[in-house]
């Protein structure tokens, strides 16, 4: 059975840094898919706006050469490129000076009565001029969203600074934080397995799970990022966003509705309960890692240092985590985080490990009974697993064996599994905020961080090297195992 596509109202999507690297490989690609599974009214337009001095026609075939470089085989299409080609236009502009504002107007004024949505994908540092100069050129209307990539901000400090400059210009309701982690279908089966299952629910507490990991691994390194990547570091890149809310829906508690409102409330609560890490317990609670040179499935790779050219950093490009929920549900039950660069294969997960079995009524020739694990696999691969012990096959007595009942989105599922770009700029023309950030959910996260930043600073936790291509350093693994407890092996 396939998925029913139901169409969003017309309106007109400004990409600010519209010839920039996030819309050549995700934007434009991700509204073109929109564009040929029928979701589109007319008249709706696309308007990339950068400083790049671009033509329409121009722009178009920057538009053209994207999408035959980043869609899979099959996907291009001669007519439907034709067609949304032409529903693209272009200006030159400039966020710090009046520079292409009044073309921008004109183009936007006629489609006054449009959903009208401006994508930042810039450096957050132009995120308030932007903004400004949308209001002071009477750009905003009842029907305005703006939407705002990740880094929001470094720390709390300059988290609610940039929270308060787009806050003078716009109300909460029109302010989209995105965080293209929750537009994954894995994700949101998350929330589809706990609340529309009896099975889980019940079992979803400190008294039957033992404990949960959250893995974000990759096998790259720096990719053209060096400049970013060295001020952020693993821990403001990964963890203060998407993995604290991949926590947040596997910890949160059964929200009253899926309103946004609803979901993003019980998120809050967990961000609020999680237990602090400060200058007294940060040795003990994380690992802070830095690739070197080593080995990945592509041949000899460079270490972290080379890769940014010279110069002493440390800046952690692994971090693991041991972090915990002060609430009557998870009281007790450690959440293992951990992600890194240059790690020993790409994998996103999610491993909730239950309790072992009070009694165990079988000989030992039954062989070793494993805890059973629910395994969400957000990346390669999308799907879940649910672990079982069972009989082996056969005769000669009672064998016991771990098996997995498996599902896989792309066997099970015939048809093709949207991008979470895809579902969260229609998501953002529909105004429904369930799968973005609210303003305290932001900040709550960084008043859990800022505390782990300065631990390290004040306590001078060294960071610690590991080979490319390697699950990350020997600290990391005695941080689990002190617990009695292992990594899963993805």
């Amino acid at each position: 059975m396939s998925s029913q596509i139901i169409p969003v109202d017309p309106f007109d999507c400004v990409v600010f840094g519209g010839s920039g690297d996030l819309a050549e490989r995700k934007l434009l690609p991700a509204l073109y898919h929109r564009q040929i599974e029928g979701q589109f009214t007319e008249p709706t337009r696309i308007i990339g706006a950068s400083r790049s001095a671009l033509s329409h026609d121009e722009y178009r075939k920057f538009a053209q050469e994207a999408l035959k470089k980043h869609l899979k085989p099959g996907e291009y299409d001669d007519e439907q490129v034709k067609i949304f080609c032409a529903r693209l236009f272009y200006i030159s502009i400039d966020a710090m000076s009046d520079q292409g504002w009044s073309e921008l107007k004109k183009l936007l004024d006629e489609g006054k009565d449009r959903v009208r949505a401006f994508y930042l994908a810039v450096a957050p540092s132009i995120f308030g001029p932007i903004s400004e100069k949308i209001r002071d050129h009477k750009l905003i209307t009842k029907h305005t969203r703006i939407v705002v990539e990740k880094p929001i901000g470094r720390d709390l400090a300059s988290a609610l600074h940039l929270n308060d400059t787009i806050g003078k210009v716009f109300p909460e309701e029109q302010i989209f934080r995105i965080d293209h982690y929750l537009g994954k279908e894995t994700v949101q089966n998350l929330m589809a397995l706990r609340f529309a299952n009896a099975l889980y629910e019940p079992l979803w507490n400190a008294q039957h799970i033992d404990h949960v990991q959250i893995t974000v691994a990759e096998s790259v390194g720096l990719e053209g990022r060096a400049g970013y990547y060295d001020t952020a570091g693993a821990l403001r890149d990964m963890v203060q966003n998407h993995i604290l809310q991949l926590l947040c829906l596997v910890a949160m508690e059964v929200p009253s509705s899926l309103s946004a409102e609803a979901v993003r409330d019980e998120k809050l609560k967990v961000l609020h309960a999680l237990k602090p890490i400060t200058e007294a317990n940060v040795e003990q609670a994380t690992v802070r890692g830095q690739y070197r040179a080593g080995a990945s499935s592509g041949g000899a790779v460079r270490g972290y240092l080379e890769e940014l050219e010279g110069g002493v950093s440390n800046t952690e490009t692994f971090v693991a985590i041991k972090a915990e929920i002060g609430n009557w549900r998870w009281a007790g039950v450690p959440f293992y985080i951990r992600t890194g660069k240059r790690l020993a294969t790409r994998v996103s997960e999610i491993v909730i490990t239950f309790k072992p079995i009070p009694h165990n009524i079988f000989d030992s020739a039954a062989g070793r009974i494993t805890a059973n694990q629910l395994i969400i696999r957000l990346q390669p691969d999308e799907g879940v697993k649910q672990s079982l012990m069972i009989k082996d096959p056969g005769p000669g007595g009672m064998r016991l064996r771990s098996v997995s009942l498996d599902m896989s989105f792309a066997e099970s599922f015939s048809v093709r599994h949207p991008d979470a770009y895809e579902r969260l700029l229609m998501d953002t023309i529909r105004s429904n905020q369930t799968l973005f950030m609210r303003r305290d959910e932001v900040e709550a996260a960084w008043q859990w961080i800022d505390p782990i930043l300065k631990g390290w600073e004040t306590s001078s936790q060294a960071v610690q090297g590991y080979t490319a291509g390697t699950w990350g350093p020997s600290q990391a693994i005695a941080l689990i195992e002190r617990d009695g407890r292992t990594w899963h092996e993805a």
